[in-house]
């Protein structure tokens, strides 16, 4: 057996622990299973399946519960069956993403009952839409109209219902969190609903890598592919943000080109340069309040 395939072995030995594990095992605990230093197992299964043992473990609980949501169950049973415990495991450990991908999605929703908002924000107007199972679309522009119209061609086969502020939680959620996310508000926001949008397993990766960027800082294409071991993908990430159809949730605006030059952004350029010097702002000021406190 040569050397390539006995690690190939030894890294499916590791794959079916991870996966009949019901907590995600410790990289020590993998690695000592298959006598490999835990760094060359981290960055041999990272090679071969795309994702290191603690991700795979959690895309397939995740897996668990999408198909248990497909399947209609209530999104509380789901999440217990999946092994999480509670809902806030899973916003904990999805790091705001579950990507919940309903059929209906791409058949222009059909099926779906959708309930949105618009509201006033510094960027302009903001559209929040859900569905019964999470947030499917958050757009900016520049009047409702033409956020109504997107949604619509989004979804054009859904039920599409407006309801006015303060009469849907969810609704209320999303913005109260953004809001306070991005400095417009002090006040305490809950936690964010799960996510019903259609997205691959490579665009969840790079949703789910943006939301690990903080507030004022950026990334380049190049050095986002770099931090995900896969350098040559950036022209591959670049496609997987500007698929995004979730503003400032998934904050594809952080991401630059390599010259540190803005680049374009779905929900226009200006827009993207006074939230990232917003953002600068905040965390500037609450470095500056933490260092005199």
């Amino acid at each position: 057996m040569n050397a390539r395939l006995a690690t190939d072995t030894l890294l499916e030995q590791v794959r079916l622990l991870v996966e009949r594990a019901e907590e995600p095992p410790t990289l020590q605990a993998l690695a000592d299973s298959v006598q490999l230093s835990p760094s060359h197992l981290q960055r041999a299964f990272r090679r071969r399946y795309g994702m290191s043992p603690a991700e795979y473990h959690r895309a397939r609980r995740f897996g668990h519960l999408k198909n248990a949501l497909r399947n209609g169950a209530p999104v509380a049973d789901a999440v217990y069956d999946a092994g999480f415990g509670s809902g806030s495991r899973v916003y904990e450990h999805s790091d705001r993403l579950l990507g919940m991908t309903p059929a209906s999605y791409r058949s222009g929703g059909a099926g779906a009952d959708i309930r949105y908002t618009t509201t006033d924000t510094p960027l302009g107007r903001l559209l929040v839409a859900t569905t019964s199972r999470g947030i499917c679309a958050v757009t900016l522009g520049d009047d409702d109209a033409a956020l109504e119209a997107r949604l619509t061609g989004e979804f054009p086969h859904a039920t599409r219902q407006r309801v006015d502020a303060g009469r849907e939680e969810w609704l209320d959620a999303v913005i109260a969190r953004i809001a306070h996310d991005l400095g417009w508000a002090k006040a305490d926001a809950p936690a964010l609903p799960p996510l019903d949008v259609a997205a691959t397993a490579f665009q969840w990766r790079v949703w789910n890598a943006l939301t690990r960027i903080p507030s004022g800082e950026t990334r380049s294409y190049g050095a986002l592919a770099a931090e995900l071991g896969i350098p040559k993908a950036a022209r591959a990430i670049g496609r997987a943000c500007g698929s995004n159809r979730l503003a400032l949730i998934v904050p594809c605006h952080r991401i630059v080109r390599e010259d540190g030059s803005l680049g374009g952004w779905r929900w226009g350029v200006e827009r993207k340069r006074d939230l990232l010097d917003g953002e600068r702002r905040n965390s500037h000021d609450g470095r500056a309040h933490h260092a005199v406190a």
